[in-house]
């Protein structure tokens, strides 16, 4: 009786919270859950005309067999993998670095106009950031372009140049999302003792062995958490960048899975091959996140849930 009392209390005192989670609850199961039949799809010789829910042909994993057929999918894997991986460990390092030195700055006016400057692209979508992209860095009238020449260098195609053009999306995504990192992690400096600091200093030690054995302990859970939600995303190297900033002369070394999703299914009515597409990255990624979570609990003695 005690132990169904306890339980509850808790429920009645966290009930408000329940039913703030709710709408939300709903519409994931609603938009992610609900959906999830049509995984079946994959297995199948899908004809549109015949529906969903249609009398389909079932072919086993022969949609699997040619997507792997197909002359361009490792390429397309080996391009993923390489472009996510680069966001993933710059998107964790460059806010971290420049949270530190925004904990540094005295004047709280300029901190803050910092602040707001390099949050403001992540509102912009990619769909406007595109065309302002193309418009700087167009080999003939982008400013860019212009200021290389005045240096005495040669124009640079970056968006259509397979030399440049990983690179291009690789650091344009990081400065568009560097911001929002930053602000998670200015946020969590807040919640370091300051005596930490004193006690430090009458140790002897500078500012850069406090950020070193002070700051960056402090900041270990929130570092840990946003390493955790990223290794999920080894597979998504940014499907709304890459569509609107790539084409097919740089195909070799932009193509992406969800690209080609993208291309073999809505754009060639092959639903059964895109579909087995996507479920290949959702088990690889759900696989990946898993383990992320067993490392955090394994190596860091840090619980998700």
């Amino acid at each position: 009786m005690k132990g169904k009392s306890k339980w509850t209390r808790s429920l009645k005192k966290e009930l408000p919270l329940h039913m703030m989670l709710l709408p939300g609850v709903l519409l994931i199961f609603i938009f992610h859950y609900i959906p999830l039949y049509g995984i079946v799809i994959a297995f199948q010789d899908f004809k549109v005309a015949r529906g969903l829910f249609g009398p389909q042909e079932w072919i086993g994993f022969e949609n699997f067999s040619y997507l792997f057929s197909l002359p361009n999918t490792w390429n397309v894997i080996r391009n993923t993998v390489t472009i996510a991986c680069w966001k993933i460990v710059l998107s964790l390092i460059i806010p971290i670095i420049v949270a530190l030195l925004l904990n540094e700055m005295v004047h709280a006016r300029y901190k803050k106009v910092i602040q707001t400057v390099v949050y403001f692209p992540h509102f912009i979508s990619w769909v406007v950031l595109s065309g302002i992209m193309f418009g700087l860095l167009s080999p003939t009238t982008g400013i860019v372009n212009q200021i290389l020449q005045k240096l005495g260098f040669e124009s640079i195609y970056f968006l259509g140049d397979n030399r440049y053009f990983q690179g291009t999306v690789i650091t344009s995504a990081i400065w568009k999302e560097f911001g929002y990192g930053t602000i998670v992690y200015l946020a969590s400096l807040t919640g370091i003792d300051p005596t930490l600091y004193d006690a430090a200093a009458i140790d002897g030690a500078g500012r850069l062995k406090q950020t070193w054995h002070v700051t960056l302990p402090g900041m270990r859970t929130i570092i840990v958490l946003m390493m955790v939600l990223k290794l999920g995303d080894v597979l998504d190297a940014g499907f709304g960048q890459i569509l609107n900033l790539y084409s097919p002369v740089v195909y070799e070394t932009g193509d992406i899975l969800d690209t080609m999703i993208y291309r073999i299914g809505l754009a060639g009515g092959k639903f059964g091959p895109s579909t087995a597409a996507g479920l290949l990255k959702s088990l690889v990624s759900s696989v990946l996140i898993s383990v992320s979570y067993w490392v955090a609990y394994k190596f860091f003695d840090y619980k998700l849930f």
